[in-house]
């Protein structure tokens, strides 16, 4: 494999490993908020994909097209969820100890992952692309990369530049910044720190289910999963930078392509030399890449 390889499939790899952390960069940025369930929503993301799909699958349209209906018509459904979740639940948590909110998604995740298992059993699933994930397109030098991950890639720079365009350009944007900034003086201009804080959340679970049912397109899912999707998310974010959206697909794309470095060295050793690459940059920069939202 040559390093123009490595490096294509490292960035490949990263653009999911952004999808993953996009969310919780978010929801750090505007209430300092650690979801610790983070990875386990991406998986009930995931699994509900592949719920909808077989109960939905008479009145989807044939072929490739209908694991992208199915989370289209997740994202409304996630958006939902994130805003009753962060009003009736997460609110509660909030303040200068992190340690209920800690706690509370702490639950969280474990019960996802139960519930998980007791509907679907530890069995890992995937979702059916008819040959999407296998299919690769030829690019110049002889490289090849598959679809799928390069639809991912775009995706996730597509939201990343959505989610900071957002954050730095619009009133809800605004609203998000101030709150964050100071949430009392915030509050005695007339904004509802409780209700932004619930848009934010919603606003957050939209990538976190385009996480979870690509996840499921490119490789199977099961409900043990979540942490380990988790320590992708939170060493993509720490690496980037806590609260800046283009530091988290910096990180992110660092984070793939360290990977596949690791496993060109060692098969066995992938993995882990991406966590030694986290710990080492946090040692030389413990800020991260970007540490503060770019406007």
């Amino acid at each position: 494999m040559s390093l123009l390889e490595i490096l294509l499939q490292g960035l490949l790899l990263g653009g999911l490993y952004a999808l993953f952390a996009l969310g919780q960069s978010l929801l750090f940025g505007v209430m300092r908020l650690t979801n610790t369930a983070q990875g386990d929503f991406i998986v009930l993301a995931a699994f509900a994909a592949i719920a909808g799909l077989a109960a939905l699958g008479p009145l989807l349209p044939a072929g490739r097209a209908a694991p992208f209906v199915v989370g289209a018509l997740l994202l409304p459904i996630s958006f939902g969820f994130g805003y009753a979740l962060q009003r009736w639940v997460l609110n509660g948590t909030l303040g200068r100890d992190p340690l209920p909110s800690l706690v509370v998604t702490f639950g969280l995740s474990i019960v996802i992952q139960n519930l998980l298992l007791e509907v679907f059993s530890a069995d890992p699933r995937s979702i059916e692309t008819e040959g999407l994930n296998t299919a690769s397109v030829a690019l110049p030098g002889g490289l090849a990369a598959g679809v799928l991950p390069v639809g991912i890639f775009a995706v996730a720079v597509a939201a990343t530049a959505v989610l900071q365009w957002l954050f730095a350009r619009t009133a809800v944007g605004r609203s998000f910044r101030a709150v964050s900034d100071d949430k009392e003086i915030a509050e005695l201009m007339g904004l509802d720190a409780r209700k932004v804080y619930a848009l934010a959340t919603a606003i957050a679970f939209v990538p976190i289910a385009v996480a979870g049912v690509l996840q499921a397109m490119r490789t199977t899912v099961s409900p043990a999963d979540g942490p380990v999707l988790l320590l992708f998310a939170f060493e993509a974010v720490i690496m980037g930078g806590m609260g800046s959206f283009w530091g988290t697909l910096a990180g992110a794309l660092l984070l793939g392509v360290t990977q596949q470095i690791g496993f060109r060295l060692d098969p066995g050793w992938g993995i882990w030399f991406g966590h030694i690459v986290f710990l080492a940059l946090l040692v030389v920069r413990p800020q991260g890449l970007f540490p503060k939202t770019r406007s």
